[in-house]
């Protein structure tokens, strides 16, 4: 099960530090990946990380300004979101997915969304003045 928390309103240049939550799972077997929609637009990636590695990608349009990272403590991904723009406005959610027996994955590229197997709720992110 993954559970997302941290959105909510922010000014432009604010900061947000959202957290997935995962449970019934061992989280070093798992990439845990980072998806936002914009409203009228599609689904797109935005970070990933293989939790028992030390490998993490990030989309373009993120890179510099996010960062994904386990929280050993709370058995959580977080993605610490600096420098927020108004297109960052979307409902952001966190996915699970155990690689294949020899899959890299999270490694070269960020993996597809049909190619996780859980998925949170989501929280809304708002970047507006």
């Amino acid at each position: 099960q993954l559970v997302e928390s941290g959105g909510g309103l922010v000014q432009p240049g604010g900061s947000l530090s959202l957290s997935c939550v995962v449970t019934g799972s061992n989280l070093d077997d798992l990439i845990i990946g980072w998806f936002r929609r914009a409203p009228g637009k599609e689904r797109e990636g935005v970070s990933c990380i293989k939790v028992g590695g030390t490998s993490r990608k990030y989309a373009d349009a993120v890179k510099g300004r996010f960062t994904i990272y386990r929280n050993n403590a709370e058995n959580r991904i977080n993605l610490e979101s600096n420098d927020l723009r108004p297109e960052d406005t979307a409902v952001y959610f966190c996915a699970a997915v155990r690689p294949p027996f020899m899959k890299q994955m999270c490694v070269e590229d960020m993996p597809g969304a049909h190619e996780y197997s859980y998925w949170g709720q989501g929280t809304q992110v708002t970047v507006s003045s």
